[in-house]
């Protein structure tokens, strides 16, 4: 078949997060299966360009014409979420249709979440499917969002969902989520997220220890997200202050973007005040490659999320070995079964993950058998050609 992947993050230039990622391991593992596949993604410049990457080709487009100067009225609106999507909707369509001028597509997949197959679903007749990753009308009352922007960007995104031939599903957990609380149309086929093993198993040549500072010795817990409540940075800052009281071998690092201020306005300046900043490192925003090379060198990896549905970085954690603090919430029993592959901690509970760092941090062989269990996990289940395999196999059905 030839495939088409509308998504707006794909590494390296809109590699922001989970979606990209997926993305990524998506197309190239499709194309592995023998199929030919089109990603369309965003770009941060004004241009156009084409580039051919594992077999698969890349279109980047990023259009400032009269589509943009119409969005103005929901930028002064603070509408950012669904001027974004609207705008990513437009370029996904543009480049697709130039595409089609010189290719015939036979499926699309994109994600819901950016709604990037909105207008390609409405003005193209070719077979889709929409993937659930987070949708705006489940996570956007998490954060300080104008009534609007909330209201604007789930209708649009409800727009392509509606439209797609095929509905997936990262987790059970989303796909009845998306059933009961947005109506969306049955069936949902649950189909995980993948990773290519041997690709993220390459060492990509990164002295942590000489780049960042972090320590050679004791046990390294390592948090890697976005600085921001929906991730459970509110909670870090309780764990981080007792586990290091009790604990004198224990180093706490942290990556990722600071957007709220969580880390400079209240967590750093705490634990200056408490003295343990001698065992504590925040990273700031890191490419792909510096983070997973922290996280191959950490012990302990925390997930203190309050909504997941079925995230890389616990996937990458999993693909490294490593022993796994994960919240309670959405899709995460689906990935870790608790003191089996990790462990589990009630969400929103600082006091449970304290409580479950203690047991890791004290008993070195757990550590050992949960990480050595986790990777065991992603090599049965979760790789990025069985998992592409899958989705190919419910696609298949609906091309003509």
């Amino acid at each position: 078949m030839r495939i088409a992947i509308l998504s707006y993050e794909y590494p390296p230039e809109t590699g922001f997060g989970g979606i990209g990622t997926y993305s990524f391991y998506q197309a190239r593992a499709m194309a592995k299966l023998g199929h030919e596949v089109f990603v369309i993604a965003g770009s941060t410049d004004e241009r156009h360009s084409e580039t051919e990457r594992d077999g698969v080709r890349i279109l980047r487009t990023k259009l400032d014409g009269w589509q943009n100067r119409m969005l103005e009225r929901g930028r002064r609106n603070r509408c950012w979420w669904g001027v974004n999507r609207i705008e990513g909707a437009y370029n996904a369509y543009h480049t697709l249709v130039k595409l089609l001028d010189k290719q015939k597509i036979d499926f699309m997949e994109f994600p819901e979440c950016g709604a990037d197959g909105m207008l390609a679903t409405t003005l193209l007749d070719i077979p889709s499917a929409v993937k659930f990753h987070s949708p705006a009308r489940l996570i956007m009352q998490i954060y300080d969002t104008p009534k609007m922007d909330r209201e604007l960007t789930a209708f649009v995104e409800q727009i392509a969902i509606n439209q797609a031939t095929v509905r997936t599903s990262c987790s059970q957990f989303l796909a009845d989520e998306v059933a009961n609380k947005m109506a969306v149309k049955q069936p949902i086929h649950v189909i995980p997220n993948g990773i290519d093993i041997e690709l993220f198993d390459k060492d990509d040549g990164i002295d942590v220890h000489e780049r960042f500072g972090i320590p050679r010795d004791g046990i390294t817990v390592f948090f890697a997200n976005r600085m921001e409540e929906r991730k459970g940075i509110h909670l870090v800052r309780d764990m981080c202050f007792h586990v290091m009281k009790k604990y004198s071998n224990v180093n706490f690092v942290f990556a990722g973007k600071d957007l709220f201020g969580f880390m400079e306005r209240e967590i750093q300046p705490f634990i200056e005040e408490n003295e343990l900043q001698d065992r504590f490192r925040y990273l700031g925003q890191l490419d792909l490659p510096s983070v997973r090379a922290v996280l191959k060198k950490s012990d302990i990896f925390l997930i203190p999320s309050l909504w997941e549905n079925c995230p890389y970085s616990c996937i990458e954690a999993m693909t490294a070995s490593r022993a796994i603090v994960s919240s309670d919430c959405g899709g995460m029993p689906e990935l870790i079964q608790d003191g089996v592959n990790g462990l589990l901690a009630e969400n929103d509970n600082a006091q449970a993950f304290i409580t479950a760092l203690e047991r890791v941090i004290e008993d070195e062989a757990l550590r050992e058998r949960l990480g050595s269990a986790a990777r065991q996990t992603v090599e049965n289940r979760l790789t990025d050609v069985g998992i592409a395999q899958k989705a190919l196999d419910v696609y298949q059905g609906h091309v003509s």
